[in-house]
């Protein structure tokens, strides 16, 4: 089993290597050539992109069908996910622009209800939610394995459970939660539902009249894929709580209205406030809703289990948003198509690359494949294999390798947290993530089972022949004695 996965981790290096390149000039007939080069050599089912550059917007275009065969329109509504974050931040900020919520003071002088288990909980800020360093995390507080809340305001309440993983205003946590309180603050604060407040204070404002929030995926929403050994699978988004921090639906024309407003507020945020989002605390490369995790430009990526988003700040101006109709994987399609459009505005040729999930379903077939052959193997060297064996624990201990798939399967949920930073989820969920680790962990079970059970068959018939043989030999001693032992006379 360690093999099999250094061979899968080995494999998993060839995806930094580019299948192909797509060689495209900048401007509308370059964008629309890299995108559609990228759907074909991705197997990407569909997209929507929004390019703009300081007030202008250069390109706004779908690609491609969603889920139910409508082809994907610069019109069509699309979950943004987390990119949700950077709305919910410039939502509070108008509140701090108004004089009405302070950025360092405690969340509790907004929201007397917010407790946490742990008492530090109390000297968390406003600018802690924001740019997620409150402490509270994953690791202390599970909140995808745990009971969804339907409300912002039980969403608050629930944390009374929660402790903290950290000192608040010390270590930054990526945590959904964080913008669930903030978006409560803001609902409290304005003294409307948190989606009115958006309506009004900011989609109209801007123009975005195809925009709206959501506190969980909408019934209407059609569905997304996931990618299964080089399949993309209509799936429907499962049912779990995304207000505040990733419950958005708009689309790419809405979209370039929003990549516009980043340069000075869009006349709904002051400049200044605008300027703080993007603006990570010294020594953290997280602002408020944005990262700055790659020279020279900000972005931030949104996942749903069915969708994926990504939206760019780059030097000069440029804005890229993409929105996919491929879920949450080891990579996130539409960050990787809206890094390509980041070099292609910025002159460069952006590279052709197949997405990492797509190189590992195809390792994982091969292994499926080795696993069945192996066990063919085991179940028909059973005898052999029982033969050798000189004692019963030795052969249990021989036996181990053929149980460890199911222990790694049991596991699983713990085991991929590490995969995704500390993101913890349920064994239905991880479905969504990766359906093709599932498999082959279920094959593989499946497989130490069947020869687990021939070895502990052969065991236990020649132990029941060896006590029989041992047995008859006993009685043949027996009867022999009894004729020859001589007659007392």
């Amino acid at each position: 089993m360690t093999r099999l996965f250094a061979l899968l981790g080995a494999l998993l290096m060839l995806t930094i290597t580019p299948a192909s390149a797509a060689s495209a000039a900048s401007g509308s007939d370059g964008i629309d050539d890299y995108v559609r080069a990228y759907l074909d050599h991705t197997g990407l089912p569909g997209a929507a992109i929004a390019v703009t550059h300081g007030a202008d917007v250069v390109r706004v275009a779908g690609y491609g069908h969603d889920a139910a065969g409508a082809p994907i329109t610069a019109s069509t509504r699309l979950p943004i996910a987390s990119l949700s974050k950077s709305m919910t931040a410039f939502a509070v900020l108008q509140l701090v622009d108004a004089g009405r919520v302070g950025l360092d003071e405690p969340v509790t002088r907004y929201l007397p209800e917010f407790r946490l288990a742990d008492p530090r909980g109390a000297r968390i800020t406003v600018r802690m939610l924001l740019d997620q360093t409150s402490g509270m995390a994953d690791s202390a507080f599970p909140d995808l394995t745990l009971p969804q809340p339907h409300t912002l305001a039980e969403a608050v309440s629930r944390l009374r459970d929660a402790g903290l993983a950290d000192e608040p205003g010390t270590t930054f946590h990526y945590h959904n939660p964080n913008y669930e309180v903030a978006a409560r603050i803001v609902e409290v604060v304005a003294g409307q539902p948190y989606p009115e407040y958006l309506r009004t204070r900011l989609f109209l404002p801007l123009g975005m009249t195809a925009s709206s929030t959501v506190d969980s995926p909408s019934a209407d929403l059609s569905p997304g894929y996931v990618r299964a050994f080089g399949f993309a699978v209509p799936v429907s988004e499962p049912d779990w709580f995304t207000g505040g921090s990733h419950g958005v639906l708009s689309t790419a024309a809405d979209l370039t209205r929003w990549l516009i407003a980043q340069r000075d507020g869009g006349g709904v945020l002051s400049p200044s406030s605008a300027a703080l989002a993007h603006t990570p605390a010294p020594g953290r490369d997280y602002a408020f809703g944005w990262g700055a995790y790659r020279p020279g430009q900000l972005s931030h990526n949104g996942e749903w289990f069915s969708h994926t988003a990504a939206q760019i700040l780059l030097p000069g101006g440029y804005g890229v948003t993409v929105l996919a109709t491929t879920g949450l994987a080891l990579d996130n399609d539409a960050e990787s198509l809206a890094q390509g459009l980041a070099t292609l505005v910025q002159g460069g040729t952006p590279e052709l690359a197949l997405p990492a999930g797509v190189v590992a379903d195809r390792v994982l077939a091969g292994l499926i494949l080795l696993s069945v052959v192996l066990a063919v193997l085991g179940v028909v060297h059973a005898r052999r294999w029982a033969a050798r064996r000189t004692s019963w624990w030795r052969a249990g201990l021989r036996s181990v390798p053929c149980l460890l798939p199911a222990l790694v399967l049991v596991l699983l949920p713990e085991l991929m947290s590490a995969v995704f930073a500390g993101r913890r989820g349920t064994f239905g969920q991880i479905l969504y993530v990766w359906p093709g680790v599932v498999v082959w962990l279920g094959v593989a079970t499946l497989c130490g089972l069947v020869v687990s059970a021939a070895r502990i068959r052969v065991l236990a018939s020649g132990t029941r022949g060896h006590n029989r043989e041992e047995s008859d030999g006993t009685r043949g001693v027996a009867e022999w004695g009894s004729v020859n032992r001589p007659s007392a006379s």
